[in-house]
């Protein structure tokens, strides 16, 4: 398999010579001076749309999960928010986040947590473009990060996965570098799992990973070096796992983060967890295309263990949408050694300690600046009212009715019950797929999208469901108009409300 980078100026008297050269020289502090400009620039650029990441309502349940951790100073460790799966156990594997979005949410000003979701994406973007910079000039880095960031925006959300983001890159950043040299690495990395281990499950990734790179490390060790570089790897192999168990939860975090999996059937039918969808072109689709042109064209050769990543994180994307973010960043960070040698890019990155010294000055007082520049930005643009969250998950209207009739059973939509947790409401099913486990989802699924009339009967009947809360689209809100014993009360653009019909039967005639 054969796969390149982008083209740089080539040497005429070597074809696989390419030299790389910039007008203004690398000063040793001052390299990540750059990549923070390009970080404080994509935040802000995702603070102007802040909008885009207040669409999903798990965004709702996971502040309320973090602001009950906060009130009882505790964790759950069982169900609390729904009537159909009360008290059985469930942890929160991303207990960090949630409390972390707590403490910048407030009522009706979802500033804070715009403003933090942007922090995570633009250290995100400096730690890539840091990574890249012993092969590549940071322009280029930027004009390379660009397309990817827009390439997984379908899944920036204001959700744990972006808080732990800028912590994947640089864990995984860290494995390759490792890989690179040719040795074991850092034990400085270990905090990073732990970090991540509170902050999302994807560690479980993480983890992954670190066979995989490993066994990279070891194929292009010399053959003298390979068992004791195996052991170090597997050592650190060994302290990483025991750094992801490094939270409240202990091992069971470990083991609910790979519970998801077990959903079967189920992760074809939720929206994040589709297969990639290929009806029609899109950024993810043409970077694939590109890959191949590319690597047909170029003629370069990768290593079979850096395929073998490569085609990892390829099938990940491919199976699951929610790993196009993962593609997207670390596949430049596979590719990008391997690229270098074979192109013959040389950066200049040395420094004398004089130089050095005169420059800390002057990137410390930037650096300040930057930092001055963007609070100022922050506070004069995310006003408290600047942004709102999607409205057509609020059914406010519709709950505020079935508030007054009291209603204690609610049959939804999975997204609208993460507004009624919001709400102190039990909840029928939310956007916990694990805690509810493949056959309730796949019923629940029959029922709201008419499939199955029977099973939206039984249901209805099972949980002694009083009223239902459904959006207008779905095929289960026509279908109460024609059940005998439930009645339209409300109805509006969000949602419509039906409650049981309390009128009496008429007498029958004699």
């Amino acid at each position: 398999m054969r796969i390149c980078c982008c083209a740089w100026s080539f040497n005429p008297e070597s074809p696989m010579s390419v030299s790389v050269t910039s007008s203004v020289p690398v000063r040793g502090v001052a390299r990540w001076l750059v990549p923070l400009c390009i970080g404080a620039g994509v935040y802000l650029f995702f603070l102007g749309v802040g909008d885009i990441m207040l669409r999903d309502s798990d965004t709702l349940w996971q502040i309320k999960i973090g602001q009950w951790i906060l009130e009882h100073r505790a964790l759950p460790t069982t169900d609390i928010y729904s009537f159909t799966r009360a008290g059985e156990p469930w942890i929160s594997s991303s207990w960090l986040s949630q409390v972390l979005f707590a403490l910048v949410y407030e009522p009706s000003n979802w500033s804070g947590v715009v403003i933090l979701t942007s922090l995570a994406i633009g250290a995100t973007a400096a730690i890539f473009v840091h990574l890249l910079e012993p092969y590549l000039e940071p322009a280029r880095a930027f004009l390379l990060v660009t397309p990817l960031l827009f390439m997984s925006m379908g899944h920036f959300l204001a959700r744990p996965h972006m808080l732990a983001l800028p912590v994947m890159v640089a864990f995984v950043g860290g494995l390759l570098a490792a890989a690179d040299r040719r040795t074991a690495p850092s034990w400085l990395l270990l905090p990073l799992m732990a970090l991540w281990a509170n902050l999302h499950g994807g560690f479980v990734m993480g983890l992954a990973l670190i066979g995989a790179i490993g066994l990279d490390a070891l194929a292009s060790a010399d053959r003298k070096d390979r068992f004791a570089l195996a052991a170090r790897w597997a050592v650190f192999g060994l302290a990483a796992l025991a750094a992801a168990c490094c939270t409240p939860y202990g091992w069971n975090t470990l083991l609910a983060s790979t519970k998801i999996l077990s959903l079967g059937k189920l992760l074809s039918m939720i929206w994040e967890w589709m297969p990639a969808d290929f009806s029609s072109l899109d950024l993810f689709g043409a970077s694939l295309l590109g890959l191949i042109a590319i690597g047909y064209y170029s003629g370069l050769v990768l290593s079979w263990t850096r395929i073998l990543l490569l085609l990892g994180l390829v099938w990940a994307a491919l199976n699951h949408v929610r790993n196009i973010e993962a593609f997207a960043l670390l596949t430049p960070l596979v590719l990008a050694k391997p690229f270098a040698e074979q192109l013959g890019v040389t950066r200049a990155v040395a420094l004398r300690a004089a130089d050095a010294r005169s420059s800390f000055a002057v990137s410390a007082i930037a650096a300040l600046a930057i930092v001055a520049a963007g609070w100022s930005i922050t506070r004069s643009y995310a006003t408290p009212y600047r942004y709102a969250f999607i409205g057509n998950q609020s059914p406010a209207a519709a709950v505020d009715v079935l508030e007054r009739r009291h209603a204690q059973r609610i049959f939804s939509t999975a997204p609208i019950g993460g507004y009624l947790i919001t709400r102190n409401i039990k909840t029928f099913i939310d956007g916990r797929a694990e805690l509810y486990g493949e056959q309730f989802v796949l019923d629940y699924f029959d029922a709201v999208e008419g499939k199955n009339v029977e099973t939206l009967l039984r249901l209805l009947d099972t949980y002694r469901i009083d009223a239902t809360l459904l959006n207008p689209t779905v095929p289960a809100s026509r279908i109460m108009d024609h059940l005998p014993g439930w009645k339209r009360l409300y109805a509006d653009d969000v949602a419509v409300v039906h409650v049981r019909d309390d009128t009496p039967l008429p007498s029958p005639s004699r």
